[in-house]
């Protein structure tokens, strides 16, 4: 898959699918929520392995049982792009 900056009209499209995600500061945005501390600790790892594999990675943090995620494309100038998308799907996958 390309790196190219979405246009606002496929960042809405996208949206659309991935629930619980939206644009916010210029960012893909949400707040993962799970079961224990260790839940979110083992989903984190999961996706570091296929992020890691993209060489892709998140702006995330941790409290407790909850992760917050932002995705853009550093190397396209901090834009959203089919990458940020691509990453997004794959920790909705992670999540099942």
């Amino acid at each position: 898959m390309v790196r190219r900056k979405l246009e606002p009209e496929e960042i809405k499209s996208a949206l659309a699918d991935l629930p619980g995600w939206q644009l916010l500061d210029g960012r893909l945005h949400k707040t993962f929520k799970f079961a224990s501390f260790a839940r979110a600790m083992g989903w984190m790892t999961s996706v570091a392995i296929v992020a890691d594999k993209m060489d892709h990675h998140p702006e995330w943090s941790n409290v407790y049982n909850r992760v917050t995620v932002d995705l853009m494309t550093h190397d396209l100038g901090n834009v959203v792009s089919s990458w940020d998308v691509e990453l997004a799907r794959q920790m909705e996958g992670l999540t099942a």
